[in-house]
């Protein structure tokens, strides 16, 4: 099996040596092509308006001068393109990609552009301790409950233009209580904080916030199943087609 790695922390962020180390589980076809520096929040941007330059780095590994989106495309219709891979994961991110986060995510929009272009694509990431961000992430939980995770995942055909999502609780791997397979949350951004400071000269700067989760019966999201403890497993879609909506905007156009 020929596995495409790439992430949106950069070429050297630590979570993708942790990303190394569990696809070489599965396989010794690796292929690595990362941006060269941080992409995190770079959604699924593609780069238009200036050149992207490519670097190799060593025998099957690559860096790019662009977004997530930018390495996938360039992997698959450059690098590797009389060579696809079979599978493409991405990560493992440093921090969460839960509920409307995968909108902003690189991490998950690198496994868009996989799902896109027909390869079984999978977005790993690893929760923050709750105390708050820093540099410093446990990755021991995705090191640790990674392998049980993607096992049954690659041997179960994924539906077209389909990816799935996998977050990892901060906690120790034995603390970690089990996989729940569960939606995409939402959290209520009617309570979304925004937090201003004052920089030395004297003007104002911002810093957002996140707001709370909005429960579900059952905890049935990604965000609750991280709050409670479990290894999130959530299945996305590309199409947004709003299916209910269509006859009624139908209507309107008789």
């Amino acid at each position: 099996m020929r596995i495409l790695l790439t992430n949106d922390d950069g070429v050297n962020a630590p979570g993708l040596e942790v990303l190394e180390r569990i696809a070489s589980r599965f396989s010794a076809d690796i292929w690595v092509v990362a941006p060269s520096e941080e992409q995190s929040g770079a959604g699924h941007s593609l780069t238009l308006t200036q050149p992207v330059r490519l670097r190799k780095l060593g025998e099957r590994r690559f860096c790019v001068t662009g977004t997530p989106t930018d390495s996938v495309m360039m992997g698959l219709a450059w690098i590797m393109k009389d060579e696809r891979p079979d599978l493409i994961l991405s990560g493992v991110n440093r921090g969460a990609n839960l509920g409307e986060d995968v909108t902003y995510s690189g991490t998950v929009s690198a496994a868009m552009e996989g799902a896109l272009a027909g390869i079984p694509s999978i977005a790993l990431s690893q929760c923050y301790a709750k105390e708050g961000m820093g540099d410093t992430v446990p990755f021991a939980a995705a090191e640790a409950w990674a392998e049980r995770v993607l096992k049954p995942l690659l041997d179960t055909p994924i539906a077209p233009r389909t990816l799935v999502n996998v977050n990892f609780p901060a906690l120790p791997p034995d603390d970690v209580k089990g996989i729940r397979v569960v939606r995409q949350g939402i959290r209520d951004y009617g309570r979304t904080r925004i937090v201003q400071r004052t920089d030395p000269r004297g003007y104002n700067y911002y810093w957002f916030g996140l707001g709370p989760m909005i429960e579900t019966p059952g905890h049935s999201t990604d965000l609750e199943a991280i709050d409670d403890g479990y290894v999130s497993v959530t299945p996305l879609h590309l199409d947004l087609t709003h299916e209910a909506s269509l006859p009624g905007l139908a209507a309107l156009y008789p």
